[in-house]
């Protein structure tokens, strides 16, 4: 392990000031697979694998059934760990150039969580991805309900970049951005298209791999540098590059409203 890990490891057990309890009363009732993920053990999808292999026990018995409901005063382990309901935590990084979105590299190359890595002892995850040599605005969260429903293509979040391109697009080929162009995995469109003195700023609502590069690549020339600057209305307003700060209250319940969740009860 490099010093970098060990030094994150070692942060493990610090208490994020800004994280947020779960909004579940002593008797409410939680699906089990939904209640492991919500411990941050894994995905509700590999609970599932999980209770049916016989790995889970809830108040000293093995459950195998799908479905069933625990409340968060039950005894639950998987394979031998007692879980319990992590706060959450949600953090807004402004990243910076040639960094993983990953929450560990093999080769050791910089990643978002060691940005982060004096941030919280949650285990959070990267809310997408950006590519290695893109900047900007991304979050990261152990909330997967929140996070899944950001992905999901059926709620459109928007998504803004600042582009600059190795040869300077026309006006005509903007407007062909604007209106809409066909590339190998279907149409896709720059959508609030607004140019820029370095080259143009333009929004997505759709997550699909390296796409602004790919409708720049359209064209014939290529992308020289890529920022996102907005992501569903947050922005990196007095985020430095490589700096992260936790979201507001306000912020927190803005997506989960925007995605169709509950909001969170702060008052709790």
């Amino acid at each position: 392990m490099s010093q970098r890990r060990k030094k994150r490891s070692r942060k493990s057990n610090k208490e994020a000031p800004h994280a947020i309890d779960q909004n579940y009363g002593e008797e409410e009732k939680i699906r089990l697979n939904k209640y492991i993920a919500h411990c941050g053990f894994c995905s509700r999808r590999k609970a599932d694998d999980y209770i049916a292999a016989g790995k889970v026990e809830v108040n000293d018995e093995v459950v195998t059934q799908m479905g069933v409901k625990v409340q968060r005063t039950d005894k639950v382990v998987v394979e031998g760990q007692q879980l319990s309901l992590e706060k959450f935590v949600y953090i807004l990084l402004n990243k910076p150039k040639d960094t993983i979105t990953t929450t560990d590299d093999p080769r050791n190359r910089d990643t978002v969580m060691d940005k982060i890595e004096d941030a919280t002892g949650k285990r959070v995850y990267p809310v997408g991805r950006l590519d290695r040599h893109t900047m900007g605005l991304l979050l990261l969260t152990n909330d997967g309900d929140l996070a899944n429903r950001l992905m999901h293509p059926s709620y459109e979040v928007r998504k803004t970049y600042e582009v600059e391109t190795e040869r300077k697009l026309g006006k005509d080929e903007l407007q062909q951005l604007a209106e809409g162009i066909e590339l190998e995995d279907g149409p896709a469109r720059a959508h609030n298209l607004v140019s820029t003195p370095n080259g143009f700023m333009l929004s997505i609502f759709e997550g699909r791999n390296r796409l602004v590069r790919r409708m720049v690549e359209y064209f014939g020339t290529e992308v020289t540098k890529l920022k996102r600057v907005d992501y569903a209305g947050l922005t990196l307003e007095n985020v430095s590059m490589g700096r992260w700060r936790y979201l507001r209250k306000n912020e927190i319940n803005a997506l989960r409203k925007l995605v169709k969740l509950q909001p969170l009860d702060f008052n709790q």
